[in-house]
């Protein structure tokens, strides 16, 4: 590695708490999350979660746009700790890979750079923001994601092509289920009512295939741990809305774990 892929995260990081005191409303809505979702049990430590959280965000986008320099077809799964994780889901995930899956996770750990590694297990297509700047959305294109990952702009859905390109590929799906869901349904996540899109389950149920749920979180530089439980595949006559409200709280249980690695400043539950 080099000087700058070094201290990728560290320079985020720095920057992020220096400039953490400018941002007063970002930094009121991660301490009210916090504090209502039962995290922390005092005001200063929401405080000291919530400076941790987007100093880890801004860290973590900086070492992400360096990990195609770091990580190789060859070194991928040394980046990776499964000490943590369900046996059967990392033999889903990275072994079993001609079958199509979905990978649920939120804006927890490091989502960005886990897509750019697990691509070398097999495809991904991620459901992300694109964008609005042609330049900037076609250098991250060029520059950011590496391998064979297709982004697909979540304001667009899920199209028929979308959906034959990840069955035919045998892709991970990858869905951060966290986002806002203006016309979802009200479902609970982390102990409080959240709208929440049901895609998910309905994908799982409908195609039959394998969930992976959770998050990887940052150990180190360039070392990542998978945290999560078994894949759930759903049956056929699955309720939707129980269902999504499993992936929920399976979520929720990976983001208590590891609170500041979560973006608690993003509006989640806005309409509650």
């Amino acid at each position: 590695m080099n000087f700058v892929q070094k201290r990728a995260y560290g320079f985020g990081y720095g920057l992020a708490a220096c400039l953490w005191p400018f941002f007063r409303k970002r930094r009121r809505i991660a301490v009210e999350n916090i504090l209502a979702c039962g995290v922390a049990s005092s005001e200063a430590e929401a405080r000291r979660i919530a400076k941790a959280s987007m100093c880890h965000l801004v860290g973590h986008v900086c070492e992400a746009l360096c990990v195609p320099g770091v990580v190789s077809r060859e070194s991928w799964r040394e980046h990776l700790d499964m000490g943590e994780a369900s046996p059967a889901a990392v033999k889903v995930l990275l072994d079993e890979t001609d079958k199509p899956i979905l990978l649920v996770s939120a804006h927890h750990g490091v989502w960005e750079a886990a897509t750019n590694i697990i691509s070398f297990a097999r495809p991904m297509i991620a459901i992300a923001r694109v964008m609005n700047n042609r330049l900037v959305a076609g250098w991250m294109k060029k520059h950011h994601f590496r391998g064979p990952v297709t982004v697909i702009d979540k304001n667009r859905g899920f199209t028929s092509a979308v959906i034959r390109k990840w069955l035919d590929e045998k892709s991970a799906l990858t869905i951060l289920m966290d986002q806002y869901a203006g016309n979802g349904t009200f479902l609970d996540f982390l102990g409080r009512p959240a709208q929440t899109f049901t895609t998910a389950a309905r994908l799982a149920i409908r195609y039959g295939c394998p969930v992976v749920v959770g998050s990887f979180v940052r150990e180190a530089p360039y070392r990542y741990r998978l945290v999560g439980g078994d894949p759930i595949v759903f049956p056929k006559d699955a309720d939707v809305i129980a269902a999504t409200q499993t992936l929920n709280d399976r979520l929720g249980e990976a983001i208590r774990k590891y609170p500041e690695q979560y973006l608690w400043a993003h509006r989640r539950w806005r309409d509650d």
